[in-house]
């Protein structure tokens, strides 16, 4: 009786196991609600983007991390973000200077952290 009860709660465990891997596999690592939707930057000519950044960002773990980052960063104005979760970096067009902290803050309030910005074309940094 004692080994049919254990039998019976390690396929419980087992069930359990599985579905929440697959839940987890499906909507990423950071929850199990709907996958974040990606914003769509309405301006994607880069010859309107003079300026460029590059962010080195730590606490990406799947892609719905890298679409919440790029999306806290395409809430700026004149920016056009891609990040890769691959580099753990976010490639960041800019209409207009911007200072390392501007481009930073909606990062960490999006729950990610920066640990690095550097920017380049031609000395033209913020």
């Amino acid at each position: 009786m004692a080994t049919a009860i254990i039998v019976v709660l390690l396929v419980l465990l087992a069930v359990y196991s599985v579905k929440s891997f697959t839940k987890k596999m499906a909507n990423g690592c950071c929850g199990g609600g709907d996958a974040p939707h990606k914003e769509k930057v309405a301006d994607r000519d880069p010859s309107h983007y003079p300026y460029h950044a590059t962010l080195k960002i730590g606490g990406m773990s799947c892609k719905n991390c890298e679409i919440r980052v790029e999306n806290a960063l395409n809430t700026l104005d004149g920016v056009w973000a891609r990040v890769s979760l691959r580099d753990k970096a976010a490639d960041v067009r800019l209409k207009r200077p911007l200072s390392a902290e501007q481009l930073a803050a909606p990062v960490c309030r999006a729950g990610y952290s920066v640990s690095d910005v550097t920017f380049s074309n031609d000395g033209k940094a913020a």
